[in-house]
């Protein structure tokens, strides 16, 4: 065969091994169902540009979840604050949560939108604690469980996925939230379960769905499979047309985030595996 007709049959066939993989990670691979999903997010557009496959699986009304999304800035470093929170509002109800007031924006002096700005884990452990866990300062003997009103958080990993400090420093204040939950109170176990979003190398940050190969090999190798009810990795592949796919996460992107629509995001809405796969991991915590 000629190049052109083996780059001909390739444009069918992959697409099509990949709608297949997606079909069967969906209905065998471990779930979250009926939890308190917590997202938390640097800026508006975060939750479509990076984690667009995760909340579109986990706010499925038949998973029996509620996702909210939180996130620590408005994205104001270009004046454009007031906007992007009603961009971020109207792109959560496109990716299926169930109304905007499952969207909330912090706007603190501590939290400011910068690409040169590192927030501080304490802040933002602080933050998360007065969100979720208020009675934790209240509650410090040993005796009494550690609770939260969330199962579930969801942040970057210590890479970030771009290396933006702001993306990085959601994975400390974080780690440190979780931690602090537990912490003198030996035996028990964390009433929320931390996921993060793995960071790639650039060649598989930009192939596409391409990349579930190495994605899936990646999550059999190195997930903890052990424990059923707080799976140690979590794959989410969205599929490639239709509601609920990559066609939706585009629509979150395209429709609701108009202001950030310059000509270089539409090259990583199509090329980032980001729009087409997630993959997570469960954080293990070290008590204090």
């Amino acid at each position: 065969m000629d190049l052109l007709t083996i780059f001909a049959v390739l444009l069918v066939v992959l697409p099509s091994l990949y709608i297949y993989t997606a079909s069967v990670v969906s209905t065998r691979f471990p779930k979250l169902e009926n939890k308190s999903i917590c997202l938390l997010i640097a800026h508006p557009d975060d939750e479509a540009m990076f984690f667009a496959p995760t909340v579109l699986a986990l706010a499925r009304p038949e998973t029996g979840n509620h996702v909210k999304i939180l996130c620590l800035s408005s994205g104001d470093a270009d004046g454009l604050g007031e906007t992007r929170k009603k961009e971020l509002a109207k792109s959560g109800v496109v990716l299926g949560l169930r109304s905007t007031s499952d969207v909330f924006v912090v706007e603190k002096p501590e939290f400011r939108d910068s690409m040169t700005t590192t927030w501080d884990a304490g802040n933002i452990s602080d933050l998360l604690i007065s969100a979720f866990a208020p009675q934790l300062n209240k509650s410090k003997g040993a005796s009494s469980p550690p609770a939260a009103s969330i199962d579930v958080l969801i942040t970057f990993d210590a890479g970030g996925v771009s290396s933006h400090p702001n993306h990085i420093s959601l994975y400390h204040g974080a780690k440190r939230f979780v931690s602090a939950l537990v912490a003198g109170k030996a035996g028990w176990a964390s009433p929320v379960d931390l996921y993060t979003l793995t960071t790639v190398p650039i060649i598989r940050k930009y192939s596409a769905f391409l990349d579930v190969l190495p994605t899936l090999l990646s999550w059999a190798l190195g997930a903890d499979k052990r424990d059923k009810k707080h799976p140690g990795g979590l794959v989410f592949l969205n599929g490639l047309a239709g509601h609920g796919s990559f066609t939706t996460a585009w629509k979150a992107m395209t429709t609701a985030h108009r202001s950030q629509m310059v000509w270089f995001r539409y090259g990583w809405i199509t090329l980032s595996r980001y729009m087409y796969i997630n993959d997570l991991r469960l954080e293990k915590i070290k008590r204090k």
